[in-house]
Parts: structure tokens; C-alpha cells; sequence
């Protein structure tokens, strides 16, 4: 174990994350994500046993998103049929990531197979079991400084 590192994040994750450069990107995906057939290209971290925002909070202690992005979040956008609501776990991200700094407005709203399209360009998919939906979420890495 280590101090000031949130449980959450395994050692696999630990390790994409220290791997990954500035403007390298990573998904949040909730359990209904198909994460391993989307990662053709990309590692996949299992976190069943956690939620989206949890693990959206001890990445984001660690790391920046790109601050040369407009928006350096992206998130799959409801689709125009679908009968839900914006999902309100999306106000959850956003008070995350006011709270480390970051722009809770510079989130990038993409349909869904071209989400899924930048999902396979991603280095790392981190699958979680998250049940809300529309949950997954996009970060692009910045530099510390």
C-alpha cells in the first residue's frame, strides 16, 4: 500500500496511468460499455466492483486533463429515440471536476458510434460496474506542471 493513493485505483490502473503521455486518452465506462470489444487497440482495467464517479475522483487526484484542449472530456451523448432523461450522474462529473480545477463546462457531447469510434483510439478502458447510463466518460491526459 501507499499513502495518498485512493483505493480505488488498482495497481493495474496506477500503472496505464503513469504510462499514458499528455493528450493520450482514457475511458470511464459503465457496466454496459462493451470494453473488450472496443479495446482491440487499448488496455482494459476491470473496477466491477466500483462506480464511475468514484473512479472519475481518484483519477482526476491524480491526473491533469490537457489544459490545450477545449475539452478535454467527452461523454456519450442520449441518443435522439431514447426515452431517458440527461442522466444525472453527468451533474456528478461535472462538481468532480470543479472540485480538482478543471472546466465543468468544457465536456464534449459525441453520438454514440463515434464515441464508440474514439473509444477504440483510446489507450486504456477502465470497465466499471456502474449501472446509471449514458455514464461513460472520456478524459484527455494533460502535463503536469
Amino acid at each position: 500500500m501507499l499513502k495518498n493513493i485512493p483505493s480505488v485505483l488498482s495497481p493495474l490502473l496506477l500503472k496505464v496511468l503513469m504510462e499514458m503521455g499528455h493528450g493520450d486518452e482514457i475511458v470511464i465506462a459503465d457496466g454496459n460499455f462493451p470494453a473488450e470489444s472496443m479495446a482491440k487497440n487499448a488496455i482494459v482495467i476491470r473496477a466491477d466492483g466500483h462506480g464511475v464517479p468514484e473512479i472519475l475522483d481518484a483519477i482526476l487526484q491524480l491526473m491533469p486533463l490537457d489544459q490545450y484542449a477545449e475539452k478535454p472530456c467527452a461523454l456519450m451523448e442520449v441518443l435522439p429515440d431514447d426515452t431517458c432523461a440527461k442522466p444525472n450522474i453527468w451533474l456528478k462529473y461535472q462538481r468532480t471536476l470543479a472540485l480538482y480545477g478543471e472546466n465543468p463546462q468544457a465536456i464534449e457531447m459525441i453520438e454514440r458510434f463515434a464515441f464508440y469510434k474514439r473509444a477504440q483510439q483510446a489507450y486504456a478502458i477502465v470497465a466499471t460496474g456502474e449501472k446509471a447510463v449514458y455514464a461513460n466518460i472520456l478524459l484527455k491526459k494533460g502535463v503536469v506542471k
